[in-house]
């Protein structure tokens, strides 16, 4: 089990001259969500609910809140993830793989971090995780969960889209859809070269299969074991 603020804080201490500093100048991904995510707080006043953790488990909120708080502990799974494969880098891996790995955990942090700042203190708490079935050692078993996850991502928003209420929030998860998207195809092709779009993902019109929250928890469940309360889910 693996608590993620203490994964992030050994991932900072080494680097001290700011790790999301360093990302805001490296990609300007987190410039552009700091003021889009003061827009959203803001917006997010209305919708808050009580976000406290009973006998059924960390409850979402509801409306949009909810739906935040879904990409919200996706985000905290992905990014937990890519910085236990970097702290503990299986033998085999290449420079180029690191230097690739590396960059999608960044992003998936800069999510991370986008979401937490968004919601405020409606955000869920941070998560309680287990990479205990992933062999970290295993190139093949760490790129085959990543592939899962990133694909397990795009179909989780897609899936979402349609209940989002607020057009800014529903342009918002367009664009990080779009970088999940390009992670999962990254790691496809590092699996096996050409399978970037193959039929496990994409249907017969040319479209991105997608999943309901429901759908998305019973596959991301076996990973985290903070207890959650799906019922304020839509779906």
């Amino acid at each position: 089990m693996k608590n993620l603020r203490n994964e992030e804080d050994q991932l900072l201490a080494e680097k001290a001259d700011g790790f999301l500093t360093a990302n805001v100048q490296r990609r300007s991904f987190l410039k552009y969500a700091g003021a889009g995510a003061a827009s959203m707080a803001l917006l997010a006043v209305g919708c808050k609910k009580d976000m406290d953790s009973d006998d059924m488990g960390v409850s979402f909120g509801s409306g949009d809140t909810a739906v935040l708080n879904y990409a919200y502990a996706l985000e905290q799974l992905e990014a937990a993830f890519y910085i236990q494969v970097l702290t503990y880098p299986y033998e085999s891996m290449t420079a180029n793989e690191k230097s690739l790995l590396t960059d999608i955990r960044d992003h998936e942090i800069a999510h991370r971090e986008f979401f937490r700042s968004a919601l405020g203190k409606d955000a869920l708490p941070d998560l309680n995780v287990t990479f205990s079935s992933v062999n970290l050692n295993s190139r093949d078993n760490v790129l085959a969960t990543a592939k899962a996850f990133e694909d397990l991502g795009v179909s989780a928003y897609n899936g979402a889209g349609q209940y989002i209420e607020l057009s800014d929030y529903l342009v918002l998860a367009g664009k990080i859809v779009s970088v999940e998207a390009r992670h999962a195809a990254l790691i496809r092709d590092l699996i096996s070269n050409g399978t970037f779009a193959d039929d496990t993902v994409i249907d017969a019109m040319g479209l991105d299969k997608s999943r309901t929250p429901q759908e998305v928890f019973a596959i991301a469940g076996a990973y985290v074991v903070t207890k959650l309360n799906l019922n304020t889910l839509p779906g």
